[in-house]
């Protein structure tokens, strides 16, 4: 009896279920979704390549280090790296004491308290300090921002889809107002004052001002022609690295398991016929 009441019970939710799939399929062929400005002139990434792309590929050091430039220089007056160490940066080719001096020279110091009063203080960063944030709390980074929060960007390029090339083309894709043809479409699409038009952001319009705003904005210590796509391409191959520090200790462990599974697969098999070999089957 038990089981004919679960067994009904089971069949009426199966049945709600399936009456609901068809009322929503049914639904969308008879009304279905009006066209919007998002879904029509929002922008896949752009093709860019990196030399950590693919199976083999390796951090380009020199690409981190000015990638690394352009955040401090840039996107550290409103992002946060929180998850990332000033003692961190030795992975990108840089000594002891070159760490030592960009951790003190960073342009904010870290919080800390008076020795002597016990009150808040700040005091240089040194290797073992993580990145300080540029507000001492959201609050004053929407106060600063517009009621905008800039977004950490530790893991960007992992919390979003082909992240590396998000970042470049989001860098990039800045446009000196909407398209003729959206506002045609859409005379309610209009961005909002305090928004800009970016066609490779979700919803079109962004909080964040174009922070690349011309060629040599930064000067690259390695003599490199800092050109706005240069930059953007820099600071999404550092952002990669932040996320995923990593990442080529992983692609060699990958290897390494694949060509120990193929010598065993050898094996087994190199083993499997010397055992059967004389036996019938």
């Amino acid at each position: 009896m038990v089981r004919l009441i679960a067994f009904l019970v089971g069949v009426f939710f199966s049945g709600m279920l399936l009456i609901g799939l068809v009322d929503t399929v049914v639904g969308a062929i008879k009304e279905p979704a009006l066209p919007t400005a998002e879904h029509e002139f929002h922008k896949t990434p752009k093709a860019v390549s990196f030399a950590h792309d693919g199976p083999l590929g390796k951090f380009d050091t020199a690409q981190l280090q000015r990638g690394l430039k352009i955040y401090a220089e840039v996107c550290s007056a409103c992002h946060s790296l929180k998850l990332v160490s000033f003692r961190d940066f030795a992975a990108l080719g840089y000594d002891e004491d070159q760490v030592k001096a960009i951790a003190k020279g960073w342009k904010t110091e870290v919080p800390s308290l008076n020795p002597e009063t016990g009150e808040p203080a700040t005091r240089p960063a040194i290797p073992a300090d993580k990145i300080p944030s540029p507000f001492a709390n959201e609050v004053a980074a929407r106060a600063a921002n517009n009621n905008a929060l800039p977004p950490d960007l530790s893991l960007i390029t992992k919390a979003r889809a082909n992240g590396p090339a998000y970042v470049y083309s989001l860098l990039i894709g800045y446009e000196n107002g909407q398209p003729a043809e959206l506002l045609k479409k859409f005379p309610d699409a209009k961005t909002p004052d305090g928004l800009h038009y970016n066609p490779y952001f979700a919803n079109l319009n962004i909080a964040m001002a174009a922070p690349l705003t011309a060629d040599d904005q930064v000067t690259y210590d390695d003599g490199t022609k800092a050109t706005k796509q240069q930059m953007a391409k820099d600071v999404a191959a550092f952002l990669t690295w932040t996320a995923e520090p990593k990442l080529e200790n992983r692609k060699s462990a990958g290897w390494a398991a694949l060509g120990f599974l193929i010598i065993f697969t050898v094996l087994a098999w190199m083993s499997y016929k010397s055992i059967w070999a004389d036996k019938k089957h």
